[in-house]
């Protein structure tokens, strides 16, 4: 995958992801706040906890870190799977943002 590519491609999921705040907080009162700087999304529930969401471009891969560890996810040509077999971006972000939030929350690619 060249440059362009994977920036087109994780520029793409932060937005998914971005969009998915935006569905949840219209459908629910999870509120919870999305703030993005450059390649960076950080979400804040209720609670005060957050997870981060960033690209890291040299190594074309996208990294999440929430309370239950870091992440690390390339795009196997299909979608962003963890390169330590931990599954996929939007199921370890929905399995994440439910722990940290205590609340039935969904992400999910466009």
């Amino acid at each position: 995958m060249t440059d362009l590519e994977f920036l087109d491609r994780a520029e793409r999921a932060l937005a998914d992801i971005e969009a998915s705040v935006d569905r949840i907080n219209d459908a629910t009162d999870a509120d919870i706040d999305s703030q993005r700087v450059g390649g960076m999304v950080t979400l804040t529930f209720h609670n005060g906890s957050q997870i981060i969401v960033n690209l890291q471009k040299p190594l074309h891969e996208i990294w999440l870190a929430a309370r239950s560890g870091g992440y690390h996810f390339k795009f196997d040509g299909q979608q962003w799977t963890d390169t330590k077999g931990q599954g996929e971006l939007f199921a370890r972000l929905s399995s994440d943002a439910v722990a940290q939030s205590g609340r039935p929350l969904a992400f999910v690619p466009a």
